[in-house]
């Protein structure tokens, strides 16, 4: 079974057909989907679909692109859904500086306070990293992030990046994007990653794999991506697809 460990089902795309996509996964081979919050709304949606569906779980916490939301009395109430039992990470948070806004100090704070406010409640952060690579690292190592644990999702940055992360106990998300012509960076990391630190994700409904690119995405394209990562590092799909579920449940589900 799939274990999809980056998905975002209460995205406006899944408005026509959301339940039933969702009641026919664990019959097309996915055990457990980890719906990801990125702003106060869509934590909230995440935690309705927590409860709706027993084999989704969810993350809370906002995007840096949302960060400007932000303040106390909000902030609170994203440490009070931490302690619900099927929220199993704080996220997706991070740094994006593709966009100007919000601010990169804003982001700069409310990252770290996240950081600081997964430690707190003992749960592993997803971390958002977009054209952002030395501030993300600076932070994370300046806050010892590595006593936090998590999983930098969609990683796109180089193989010397993911070293630091490796170094730090990090797994890393790989998605759609390992497929495309264009990935030969994410490639060469993906070679030098450890299947045992590698998370299958889509970041549904975006960047599907080939040779579904430009589609809506969902976790039923995660055979594309475990195939296309079994021939980087030559193995079988199944034994990828073994070995990242195993290790989500330890990520997510305190497995060990």
């Amino acid at each position: 079974m799939i274990f999809e460990s980056h998905a975002h089902y209460d995205d406006e795309a899944f408005e026509e057909d959301r339940d039933e996509l969702l009641s026919s996964m664990q019959e097309k081979g996915i055990s457990y989907v980890i719906n990801v919050g990125a702003s106060i709304q869509t934590t909230k949606n995440t935690i309705a679909l927590t409860e709706k569906y027993p084999f989704v779980y969810g993350a809370a916490g906002v995007h840096p692109s949302e960060t400007a939301e932000l303040d106390e009395e909000k902030f609170h109430w994203l440490k009070e859904q931490c302690a619900l039992p099927k929220i199993v990470a704080v996220g997706e948070i991070g740094l994006d500086y593709y966009w100007e806004e919000p601010e990169h100090d804003v982001q700069k704070k409310w990252f770290e306070r996240q950081l600081e406010l997964a430690r707190e409640v003992k749960l592993p952060v997803i971390i958002h990293s977009r054209e952002a690579a030395k501030d993300t690292l600076d932070i994370m190592k300046a806050l010892h992030a590595e006593e936090i644990g998590g999983v930098i999702h969609c990683f796109s940055y180089t193989k010397e990046m993911a070293r630091e992360y490796l170094n730090m106990g990090y797994y890393f998300g790989i998605g759609g994007v390992v497929t495309f012509a264009n990935a030969k960076k994410l490639r060469e990391a993906v070679e030098y990653i450890p299947v045992e630190h590698i998370l299958l994700e889509t970041d549904s409904p975006y960047l599907a794999p080939v040779p579904n690119r430009g589609k809506r995405n969902s976790s039923l394209n995660l055979p594309y991506i475990a195939e296309a990562i079994g021939q980087i590092k030559g193995i079988s799909d199944e034994e990828v697809i073994a070995i990242t579920e195993r290790n989500a449940r330890k990520l997510f589900l305190g497995e060990s």
